[in-house]
């Protein structure tokens, strides 16, 4: 059986690798078009033809792909309006484009061999974007006001500090939670499905072949193969809840900096 893990490794296109050089600060670096870089390049190619094809020629009885666009518009804005509150609208933008990134990248990783949104790197970088935008308009709106959010002034004097730190741990956490959070859903569901392939090509070759089981591992395949599709319906949705949980938290992490001490 294929290694599952094998679909997950980032390699070089062939012709495109440029081979090692040293840059400035940065040292001894491999220079490199892989299919990491391939696959979240059609994403974001396929997300603005979309975006481009759904909003290019408006009607006032929308089309299938208008009206798919926006369900999707009038969905995160709605999420970023009831969150956040009046001012919700101001970061709808950035919220928006990590919900159709990520979307992109989840969908298009069920069609490719590869999955962009199953690496870290990428998870844990859109997770860091998110909380450095959480900071810096923490401090723009606030200045050193900004530390309130870890000092719960509804806590009882003497647990305050405790209270506090234990906010300041979790607001750390944040984008490790948010990265391994997608990562993990990713990698888990592609393994599954790598797992349950392999069990059917193996069992049906052995079959044919008249080894191991013989006869008998036609209906252990027929079994995996339903497990197969099934898996595949779930992984569907699970590309769709990924892109919207992560806006979501985006949401209600630029919520607590925006709305800090009050509601909306």
């Amino acid at each position: 059986m294929a290694d599952p893990i094998e679909q997950f490794q980032v390699k070089p296109i062939e012709g495109l690798d440029f081979g090692t050089v040293v840059l400035p600060i940065i040292g001894e670096s491999r220079i490199a078009i892989t299919n990491s870089h391939v696959a979240m390049t059609i994403a974001f190619a396929l997300v603005v033809l979309f975006l481009t094809l759904a909003t290019s020629k408006a009607k006032v009885v929308p089309g299938r792909l208008q009206a798919a666009g926006e369900q999707m518009f009038g969905m995160i804005d709605g999420v970023t309006e009831s969150i956040i509150g009046h001012e919700g609208r101001k970061y709808f933008p950035f919220v928006f484009t990590l919900f159709c990134l990520i979307l992109g990248m989840n969908l298009l990783g069920m069609f490719l061999t590869f999955t962009a949104t199953s690496q870290l790197a990428i998870t844990l970088t859109f997770a860091l974007l998110t909380i450095g935008l959480v900071i810096g308009i923490g401090f723009i709106k606030h200045g050193f006001g900004f530390f309130k959010l870890f000092w719960p002034s509804a806590a009882p004097l003497v647990l305050r500090p405790v209270v506090g730190a234990i906010e300041f741990l979790s607001f750390l956490l944040r984008p490790v939670t948010l990265a391994l959070r997608l990562f993990g859903n990713m990698l888990g569901g592609h393994v599954a499905l790598k797992i349950f392939a392999g069990f059917v090509v193996t069992l049906g070759a052995s079959a044919f072949a008249g080894e191991g089981l013989g006869l008998w591992a036609l209906p252990i395949a027929g079994l995996s193969m339903v497990g197969v599709v099934a898996l595949t319906a779930l992984e569907f949705l699970v590309a769709f809840l990924q892109a919207f949980v992560f806006a979501v938290l985006a949401s209600i992490y630029l919520n607590d900096v925006v709305n800090l001490g009050h509601g909306h």
